[in-house]
Formats: C-alpha cells, structure tokens, sequence
C-alpha cells in the first residue's frame, strides 16, 4: 500500500429542500385551507477516525465529498426527507486544515470521534407554516438553503509513543526491524526509509509504538534531502530516540545536525524529552567506542547509551528507558482534570 500522508479534498455539504405550495382540495371539503409541507434539510460532511487505516492514499482517486440535498415538501403537510450525509473516512491522527493550510479546523486522535465540516442547508418552509388567523390562505413557500463549498487538506500525523530521529544511515530502520515485527526496507545507502514506518514493541508486559521517519540532512528544513515535512509524524510522541551513526567520521557533528533541524522545524519539537544513543557499536573496538561516547555525552549534556540495532547490545536497557517515559505520559494523558471525574486530553 502506497503511504500518503497529504490530500487535498473538495466537500460540499447538501442544499435544503424547497416547501411547498399546496392546498387541500377534497370533495365535500370546503375551504381545505393550505396544506404544503416543509422541506427537507440538506446532509452534512462530516470526518469520522476510524480504525484499520493509516494511509489517505484513497484520496488520491477520490476528491470529491459531496452530501445529498433535502428532498422538497410535499402536499397534504407531508415534509421532504432529510439529506443523506457524507462521511469522510480517515485514520487516526489526521488533522483537517483550511484551504491555506493555515488553520487547523479539526483534530481527530481518537477511534471513532467525529467532526462537522460543514453543514447541510436547512429545508424551506411550506405554506402551511404560514397559516394564521389573519392570513388564511398563504401563498408563500421558501425555497430551502444552500450547502456550504469548501477545500480542505487533510495531512496524517502518526501516533506513536517514540518517534526515531538521526541521519540517514544511522541505523533507525535496522533498531526498528530489531525490537518490533516490522519490515522496513534495510540497504547500506542513504534515504533508504522513503515514508515513516510503525513497530509495536512488547516488553515487559507491556507495548509501546515506535515511528521511523526517514533521516535529516542538514537544511532539510530548506527542502534538502527528502525535507523535515515527515518530522510531523513524531509530533504526537511523548519521547524522542536520537540513534547516532557510531561509526561516522564524527557522530557530534551529526548529532548537532539533526538538532539544529528541529529547532528549525519547531521548537516544541526540539524540546520534547530525548534519549540519545550511540550506536553500530559492534563495529568498533572497545577504546574508540568509550571515546566517542565521552565526547557525544559532553555535546548531548547527559548521558548517551551505546547501543547495536543488529546485535541488540544494550537495546532492551534502552527501550525500558523510553518505556518509563511512555508510561509517564499515559499516566499524565489517563489523569482527570481537576474536579472531574474522568476527562479526554489530547496529546
């Protein structure tokens, strides 16, 4: 299945029905009076997160969301039925942005959650509705309102409990295939990893989703390389895992690299909780290994694990590491709001 994580959709709600202008005709009946019916209102679309998807790739060949319009009135007060409505289904994570791509109009990070986009014009009002002592015999019918035009992009944003940075060849796609089942694409060049790649990992009792995104170069945030535009994939996650290329000719510099394209792409982003690791480190021997470690943990601040994606060294220390971050989090998302019993936070 093809990855796509932007589309551009074209929606348009339903237009309301038209009243009617009728009046009650029946034999031996004098005076029957006016009897049209009000119209029906027109549908709406509406976007539903839904499980089971996690591409919009179906977007790509259908771009049009357009809901039924209100059926009219009819005679004898008999009201038009309702507009079918028109439901955009998308995975979990999407966000639906204006035409600009400047707003976010909604956010859907739940199974099952639901947003009006826009709604169906409501019926016109037959004659019967404008019966009254002083007018008898209206001849009046409104005809029903317009739906609402609109173009919106909807652009996917995994969710994901740890989301995987570096540069390319860093080894992100070799760790993910290592602790999870998935398959990612594994070749000794660079920009290997084209779209993010999920792995649930299980340990302890407990899982956790990794997302890998495809590597940063610098002035990615200037559309060099394959861009910093997949680095929204990693914005939901409560925790960053930085891999460092041990076996590069200076893992500082790229450690600052990819710092600096953070920081560039949004400081949220750069300020999130990060755990640095050096890895490869099956390829090197013991001294070069300490050293480079050292001075990767004077730039980082902190202390940087040596880790091997392929011979697992130090790997399931470091995922119980990014499993109590994890388990942090959900327990600050899970926490009710103050005064209440039980409330959803997004994260």
């Amino acid at each position: 299945m093809k990855f796509l994580d932007l589309a551009k959709i074209y929606a348009r709600s339903g237009r309301g029905g038209h009243g009617c202008l009728s009046f009650r005709r029946e034999k031996y009946i004098e005076f029957g009076g006016p009897d049209g019916g009000n119209g029906g209102r027109g549908g709406d679309v509406i976007v539903e997160a839904v499980p089971g998807l996690n591409t919009l790739v179906d977007f790509r060949f259908m771009q049009h969301a357009k809901a039924a319009n209100g059926r009219p009135g009819e005679g004898r007060g008999r009201t038009g039925a309702n507009g079918k409505h028109a439901v955009i289904r998308v995975p979990v994570g999407t966000e639906v942005l204006d035409e600009a791509r400047e707003y976010v109009l909604a956010d859907l990070t739940e199974v099952g959650q639901r947003v009006v986009l826009a709604e169906g014009g409501d019926g016109g009002h037959g004659n019967a509705h404008f019966k009254s002592s002083t007018n008898r015999a209206p001849r009046r019918a409104d005809e029903g309102q317009p739906g609402l035009e609109l173009t919106l992009w909807l652009r996917l944003k995994l969710i994901a409990d740890v989301g995987l940075v570096g540069l390319p060849n860093a080894g992100k796609s070799t760790f993910l295939a290592a602790v999870s089942r998935a398959h990612p694409k594994i070749a000794d060049y660079p920009f290997t990893t084209l779209h993010p790649n999920l792995g649930v990992v299980y340990l302890d009792g407990e899982e956790m989703v990794v997302a890998d995104i495809p590597g940063l170069i610098e002035g990615a945030h200037e559309g060099a390389g394959l861009g910093d535009r997949f680095l929204g994939h990693v914005e939901r996650c409560p925790v960053l895992l930085h891999l460092i290329d041990g076996t590069a000719e200076d893992p500082v510099v790229a450690y600052e690299t990819v710092r600096a394209e953070l920081e560039a792409y949004d400081g949220a982003l750069a300020d999130k909780p990060e755990i640095v690791a050096l890895n490869k480190v099956d390829a090197l021997d013991p001294e070069t290994r300490e050293a480079r470690r050292r001075a990767l943990a004077r730039a980082v601040g902190g202390e940087v694990q040596a880790i091997s994606g392929i011979a697992r060294t130090g790997v399931d220390d470091m995922l119980r590491r990014l499993g109590e971050v994890v388990r942090a989090d959900r327990a600050l998302v899970d926490a009710p709001l103050e005064g209440e019993d039980s409330a959803w936070q997004p994260r």
